[in-house]
């Protein structure tokens, strides 16, 4: 039996595997080096003597935001697309296209058109890719609850104990459900298929685009061996170097010290190098968490550093967060300012409230009343503000009984709410976002 399952796949071949077009089980294995599918001639075939015992998946969309552009415009198919922009901004994704020329994404957008100069600029539209990221995740909840998210377009996914239920084992399960996106949603995935998340991971990177690829549990070490040290989860750009100058380089290198020593020279994460070098990796898949925070930023054209220029765009993304806040019947708890100046150094800010809020309005003059302190000259090529510490909108905003033009702001805002919700986001402006606001003195966040 393979996996519980009684049948035709308790005799099938793992090393014969099954056809990713038609996902026809193949009877044998052939000897041909590159066999075709024996039933519709397809040479994408998966074959792996574990193949039908592994049940840890990480599924990753390729390109996801580019692939939505080419798929709602066919005219962009086959050109270079990167979704991102504007003279300050960086690239947001690109197909793979671009990514021939070398653009990446969180490249400035100067470089990317440095190396490709041919590229179609698209802004990105996030509302449409939430909505693309959320139709794909209820289809990966059709395979299994056990879904954790790590962004909108990946996930982990654990089929341990399914294959009863869908009559097949979790790889062909898999290679259905990739089969079904490019049918149904119109872009593709790739598919990382092992016994445990850092290498079911791994795996789904090996062969973008479309890819499906397997990484066994008695191969793991083998195929460990030669990799470098920071393609393990957790190794970063500092850590990597420290480890370059002290002469570790590969996995295989990590393979031969014992633990004690490696937690001697690096600390606990000493002891997940140890591990993860050796393919041992006990994390589970933990179900969908709650969303911790939202927000909203910008990336200016030119540096600015004027109240006057910075104060309605801060007006502007406030109300953006305050509709998804309102949108999702969420409130926050914490509003956060986020500024970056032109030599890329970050400010954060934060402001704890006594209630949580929904209301743009609230979250406006929390931001303003930070924001003012950080108006000294300084010219910043960011601006962000957000929410975190997310909780039930039923105790949120209260009657304010300090600033008594709290409610009478309150009530406005929900009339404009429901005017722009029946004729458009742009009906109605406020006065800050015309930059008419008063930016005289500094505003001190209501607490009540």
């Amino acid at each position: 039996m393979v996996n519980g399952v009684s049948g035709y796949f308790a005799e099938a071949d793992p090393q014969a595997g099954f056809c990713r077009d038609c996902l026809t089980v193949q009877k044998k294995r052939r000897s041909d080096p590159r066999p075709r599918c024996s039933s519709c001639g397809s040479p994408r075939l998966v074959r792996h003597e574990e193949l039908y015992d592994l049940s840890f998946a990480h599924i990753d969309c390729d390109a996801f935001y580019a692939s939505i552009e080419k798929r709602d415009n066919p005219d962009l198919r086959d050109k270079p697309v990167i979704v991102g922009g504007g003279k300050r901004g960086v690239v947001s994704t690109c197909c793979y296209i671009a990514r021939i020329h070398g653009v990446r994404s969180a490249m400035p957008t100067f470089k990317a058109i440095e190396l490709c100069p041919q590229a179609i600029f698209v802004p990105p539209n996030m509302e449409k890719y939430r909505k693309v990221g959320h139709q794909i995740r209820q289809m990966m909840f059709d395979l299994t609850p056990l879904v954790e998210p790590l962004s909108i377009d990946e996930a982990f996914l654990d089929l341990h104990g399914t294959a009863k239920l869908h009559r097949a084992p979790p790889a062909l399960v898999l290679a259905e459900f990739a089969r079904r996106i490019e049918q149904e949603i119109g872009i593709t995935v790739s598919v990382g298929l092992s016994y445990c998340k850092f290498l079911a991971k791994l795996a789904s990177d090996m062969e973008k685009p479309r890819g499906f690829s397997v990484i066994g549990e008695r191969e793991a070490q083998d195929f460990l061996k030669t990799k470098p040290v920071d393609m393990i989860w957790g190794v970063g750009k500092a850590l990597n170097a420290k480890l370059n100058a002290d002469g570790i380089q590969t996995i295989g290198q990590l393979q031969q010290m014992e633990e004690s020593a490696l937690m001697k020279s690096y600390g606990v994460m000493g002891q997940r190098m140890y591990r993860l070098s050796r393919g041992m990796d006990t994390r589970t898949v933990q179900p969908e968490s709650e969303m911790k925070s939202i927000s909203n930023e910008t990336t200016f054209d030119i540096d600015i550093a004027k109240a006057e220029e910075l104060v309605p765009v801060l007006r502007a993304l406030s109300e953006k967060v305050a509709g998804r806040l309102k949108h999702g019947d969420i409130a926050g708890h914490t509003v956060v300012l986020k500024l970056k100046t032109k030599d890329f150094q970050s400010r954060t800010r934060n402001h704890r409230l006594s209630d949580p809020t929904q209301l743009a309005d609230r979250i406006f003059r929390t931001g303003l009343y930070m924001l003012q302190k950080e108006i000294d000259g300084t010219k910043y090529r960011l601006l962000g503000i957000g929410v975190t510490d997310l909780t039930d909108p039923v105790k949120a905003d209260p009657p304010d009984l300090v600033d008594i033009k709290a409610g009478k702001r309150a009530a406005a805002e929900t009339a404009i709410d429901k005017l722009r919700s029946k004729f458009g986001s742009k009906t109605v402006e406020t006065g800050y976002t015309f930059g008419k606001g008063n930016l005289a003195r500094p505003q001190t966040p209501s607490d009540k």
